[in-house]
This record gives structure tokens, C-alpha cells and sequence, in this order.
């Protein structure tokens, strides 16, 4: 018991905590969620988000501290995504036939998850910022808070809107798939890259390869339509 209080005071002194504690929680949820049969309420990312929240709290550590640690993991981010690009290479004849219809409905997609948000909270009386900051909930985080930015939004806000978008995509997706029936891979994949982006792109290529490529497609369509066309939208209305 010394000894680990110890290690605590030591880890929590320097940036090796926040990198440590990122990754063994991540493991301990990620072993859950193979024992749970990889249920999508089980969702790793999820788990390990409320765990790191719970400990921080208790341990009383600052979030520059843990990311001052963390920030590798989130280095990495970068790498992950590009190699999405893989499994689209793999695919890249099937990919030119679709073209016009992949970027069709990465707008109809994109166009329904921003409007819908924005005229949901509009009708909910959110403040102007608030609306602006929900504008890219659907777009991976970066990109979303780059948006937000440039929009008028609060990007802190965008990140966490986008986090929570890809959460409950990547959580209940299974279950309105199922629901609806009939719904093959890569259309599964491809909704749940387009509404959930990163988050939603890692379950779908858990579950299967397909759904996996053309979830990380619809990711990379929708940072490339909302950053062009959300400024623009934003300067009409």
C-alpha cells in the first residue's frame, strides 16, 4: 500500500500521470467491453471518459496538469485518422462509382445533423453563441471548434458538443439500425460517419470492415463540406 501511494505521488507530480491514467483506464474499459460482447452501451470511449472525470475529481487534478500528459495521446489523434484512409484505398474502384452519390449524401446528412440541432435549440431559446457552437456537432472536434471559430460560436463548446454527438451515435446506432432493418454495412457505416464522425467511425470498424471504410469516407466528407460551406451559410443568415 506504501509503495502505490508512492507511485500516486510521484505519477500525479508529473506529466506521466495523465498519459498513465489515459491509457489504463482505456484498457480496463476496453477489457469490459470485450467481456460485455462488445455492447454498444459498453462503449469504451465512453466509459473511459466518466472514469477519467470521476478521478480527476477525486484526486483534485487540474485538466492542464492531465493534459500536459494526455496531449501525446492526442498527438496520435492525428496519425489515427489519416490511416482511415487504408480501408477507402482498399475500396477505391467501388468508391469512383459511388462519387456522386457519397458526396449527395454526405450533404443531406451533414445539411439534416446541423439544421436539426440548430433549429432545435433555436426553439429551445439557446443563445445565438450556443446555436453557433452547435452548428458543427457533427464534424470531429478539431475541426468542429476551428468552425465555431470562424462562425462566431465558442469553440470549448463545439469540442464537447462533438464529443457528446459521437458518444450517442456510437452508442445507440446498433440499436436504430436494428429498429429500422434492412440496413447493410456500409450505409450503416456511412450514417454513423457522417452523424457521430471519429467516435461513431471507431464502433463501425469494430463491428465490421465495410461499415468501418465507409464511416471514416463520410468523416473525411463532412470536415471538408462543413468547412467550407458553414462560413458561408453562417455569413447569409
Amino acid at each position: 500500500m506504501q509503495d502505490f501511494v508512492q507511485l500516486w505521488v510521484y505519477l500525479s507530480a508529473t506529466p506521466l500521470f495523465g498519459l498513465t491514467a489515459t491509457i489504463v483506464t482505456y484498457v480496463l474499459a476496453h477489457a469490459l467491453y470485450l467481456r460485455l460482447g462488445q455492447a454498444p452501451w459498453a462503449n469504451p470511449v465512453l466509459w473511459t471518459v466518466v472514469m477519467l472525470a470521476v478521478l480527476l475529481t477525486l484526486s483534485g487534478t487540474s485538466y492542464p496538469r492531465y493534459f500536459s500528459g494526455a496531449q501525446f495521446i492526442h498527438f496520435l489523434l492525428g496519425p489515427a485518422v489519416v490511416a482511415l484512409a487504408w480501408p477507402l484505398w482498399q475500396r477505391r474502384s467501388e468508391l469512383r462509382q459511388r462519387a456522386a452519390a457519397i458526396v449527395l449524401a454526405g450533404l443531406a446528412g451533414g445539411l439534416a445533423a446541423s439544421a436539426s440541432a440548430v433549429a432545435i435549440g433555436w426553439a429551445l431559446g439557446l443563445p445565438e453563441d450556443l446555436l453557433r457552437s452547435l452548428a458543427p456537432k457533427s464534424v470531429t472536434a478539431p475541426v468542429a471548434m476551428g468552425i465555431a471559430e470562424q462562425i462566431g460560436g465558442i469553440p470549448a463548446l463545439a469540442a464537447v458538443f462533438a464529443v457528446l454527438t459521437g458518444l450517442v451515435g456510437a452508442v445507440s446506432g446498433k440499436y436504430l439500425f436494428d429498429a429500422i432493418g434492412g440496413v447493410s454495412m456500409p450505409v450503416r457505416g456511412f450514417a454513423l460517419g457522417t452523424a457521430s464522425h471519429g467516435i461513431g467511425a471507431a464502433r463501425a470498424m469494430q463491428v465490421n470492415p465495410d461499415a468501418g471504410a465507409y464511416a471514416g469516407l463520410a468523416l473525411g466528407v463532412q470536415v471538408i463540406l462543413a468547412a467550407i460551406l458553414m462560413p458561408l451559410a453562417a455569413r447569409w443568415f
